[in-house]
């Protein structure tokens, strides 16, 4: 594969990333709250002046909290094109899904009050 042909692949493929960004920003609240979370976070970050490791935590673990949560929504998603039918198993799949948000948020809250106390 020549050079030219792989920025065109990988321009396709980032086009793709954006259109699942779109599409999960339009469709999922929790995807833009915790965007607003990251978002208000980097402020408190640039008035607190936390040391740069907390900083890098801190805004490492936001990301991933924005991919947990589209991973969860994809996952969600799948469920819902695969049957509107209720099924324990679809249940379990979105559950867990949740489940995995709300464990990198408790981290995230964990990685600020680690921040916080290296002020004091």
């Amino acid at each position: 594969m020549n050079l030219a042909d792989e920025m065109r692949r990988i321009l396709r493929t980032a086009g793709y990333s954006l259109d699942g960004w779109r599409h999960a920003w339009r469709e999922e609240k929790s995807l833009r709250q915790w965007a607003a979370v990251n978002l208000a976070a980097w402020l408190a970050l640039a008035v607190l002046r936390p040391p740069l490791w907390a900083c890098a935590l801190i805004v490492a673990h936001g990301l991933l909290l924005l991919a947990f949560e589209l991973a969860n929504s994809a996952i969600e998603a799948s469920i819902d094109y695969i049957s509107t039918e209720h099924h324990p198993l679809a249940k379990a799949a979105k559950d867990s899904g949740s489940a995995a948000v709300a464990v990198m948020g408790l981290g995230y809250v964990v990685t600020w009050v680690f921040a916080l106390l290296a002020l004091s």
